[in-house]
């Protein structure tokens, strides 16, 4: 009677370690798959007409006209086939607006017309000219106009990211830790300048024996997800040096109650500073600069 005890007893032990090994193989399988499609999709967004790798150029505006356009004599010069005078963007104060626009320009899709310029990170207003995209964006005190070429030869020579191996250990679900009352973080920039955006908490992990703490900031109004600005130690050799990002759910609770916040280190990102010297990227608070590796996510990329 033991024996027969023992052996269903064996059997039905074997039986639940094949099933949680089942388990947990599908559940490996599904990240896994799920992590290649961020990834992929990374990359085209990337390498989009549009994209960060068609980036080609940053005019800071001056108070007053700025005529833009392919002629020499324009205040911002444009190397592409587009007329020689595309239009003039008029700064005043903290407005800026659009006059004499050439026929070949497009405002939002239809022949552009005199109008205030939004530079609204949600809802910008869009120009085009054959194959340029231009954007006015605010920084700071400051007001430039922002060129890609969806002809651009980073766009077009573009043949991947480079990635570590996906590693289920830096898959992390850390303590959301929320602040008491509201606070805004001073984020700096590789231009110089300085962003203030709202930081709603803290995340509270351990990683191989050491407690670390990271603060993320919500990047736009509206947002649904933390923004982690982060360097760690594989900066100096393997990684970005500035920087890499790191996008994360709200946590299980909302950002006002403790609660749980699932980071996936893996989905480490590159700034757009990574791919084009046009891009003005914020940098990691204090706080941020870990003294630990995060051996995973996207590695330095080279042209």
């Amino acid at each position: 009677m033991r024996r027969k005890s023992r052996r269903l007893f064996s059997a039905l032990l074997t039986v639940t370690i094949a099933t949680l090994v089942a388990a947990a193989t599908t559940v490996d399988a599904h990240w896994k798959e799920g992590l290649q499609q961020w990834r992929e999709h990374r990359a085209q967004e990337l390498s989009a007409p549009d994209g960060w790798l068609a980036l080609v150029g940053l005019e800071w505006l001056h108070p007053g006209n700025n005529s833009f356009g392919s002629a020499g004599n324009n205040r911002i010069w444009l190397n592409a086939k587009v007329a020689e005078h595309l239009g003039v963007l008029e700064l005043k104060g903290n407005e800026v607006y659009l006059s004499a626009p050439a026929s070949s320009l497009q405002l939002n899709g239809a022949p552009a017309h005199e109008a205030k310029i939004d530079t609204d990170g949600a809802n910008p207003t869009v120009l085009k000219a054959g194959t340029l995209t231009l954007l006015v964006i605010h920084r700071g005190d400051r007001y430039a106009l922002r060129i890609k070429d969806s002809q651009a030869p980073t766009r077009i020579h573009f043949h991947g990211l480079h990635w570590y191996a996906p590693d289920y250990h830096y898959r992390i679900e850390a303590k959301w830790i929320p602040f008491s009352s509201p606070r805004e973080e001073r984020i700096p920039t590789i231009i110089g300048t300085t962003l203030k955006l709202p930081a709603p908490g803290l995340a509270e992990f351990t990683l191989d024996g050491q407690v670390v703490k990271l603060e993320p900031v919500i990047e736009q109004p509206g947002d649904k997800q933390l923004f982690f600005i982060l360097r760690d130690t594989t900066s100096k050799t393997t990684t970005y040096g500035a920087a890499r990002f790191l996008y994360a759910d709200f946590p299980n609770n909302g950002l006002d109650r403790p609660g749980n916040v699932v980071l996936d280190f893996n989905r480490l990102q590159n700034p757009p500073c990574a791919y084009t010297p046009y891009a003005t990227c914020p940098l990691p608070p204090s706080q941020n600069k870990l003294a630990i590796a995060l051996p995973v996510g996207e590695q330095r990329y080279s042209h």
